[in-house]
């Protein structure tokens, strides 16, 4: 049997009662990182057997995770942070898992880009979740895409890559489209920066931030 277990985005005290008893109550929790995840398990003095599974983790070590559930073992999957299967490498074992017609269970909670929709003042009814933007090839092409975009339109990026970006949609976007971002979720210098995208343009240009980054854009008829 696989859980599937979200686990905080910062501040540890965002896990749930039944995610910590599932923590404490298997046999094995498969991590993305052991040496991150053992922060929260220490809070929590959870004991359970901690192994790794990362996007490195090849066909044989997913296999092996498969015979000890079939096995009987039962095995939480988490990730760094949030909900695993959202931008990390989750989906490989929860793929293999259902193929042999073992047990999964969703133990939700925490998910970064849900919780920036949350703050983020933008419509929440229709949105749509790309994932972390493109590193090289693609960039111009997603932001031409969202062009006459109805929905609100939910996007990662990493730090030193954030001006690069907001320049790219200045460009793309022009500069008066409406967008947020959001900085250190959960954490103590949790940051919504809201308004058009020459203004947080120039916000990030006058002063470079540090953190992780959802990035917001509204619909183009917001």
């Amino acid at each position: 049997m696989l859980y599937i277990v979200a686990t905080p985005i910062g501040n540890l005290e965002d896990i749930s009662a039944r995610g910590l008893q599932t923590l404490k109550d298997v046999d094995l929790i498969a991590a993305e990182d052991t040496r991150h995840s053992k922060k929260l398990l220490q809070k929590y003095d959870i004991k359970t057997q901690l192994i790794s599974y990362h996007s490195h983790s090849t066909d044989r070590k997913v296999n092996a995770l498969v015979s000890e559930m079939q096995s009987g073992k039962s095995i939480a999957l988490i990730s760094d942070a949030g909900t695993p299967g959202i931008s990390d490498p989750a989906w490989s074992l929860i793929k293999a898992t259902r193929e042999a017609e073992l047990n999964i269970i969703p133990i939700p909670g925490a998910a970064a880009f849900l919780a920036a929709l949350m703050g983020s003042g933008l419509p929440m009814n229709q949105f749509t979740y790309l994932g972390f933007v493109p590193a090289k090839k693609g960039r111009k092409t997603l932001f031409e895409s969202l062009l006459e975009e109805t929905r609100t339109t939910i996007l990662y990026e990493s730090p030193h890559r954030i001006l690069k970006t907001l320049g790219l949609m200045l460009d793309v976007l022009g500069p008066d489209r409406r967008i947020v971002v959001a900085r250190e979720l959960t954490k103590l210098h949790e940051e919504f920066h809201r308004g058009t995208t020459q203004e947080i343009y120039e916000e990030f240009k006058a002063s470079p931030r540090k953190g992780e980054m959802v990035i917001l854009v509204a619909p183009a008829n917001f």
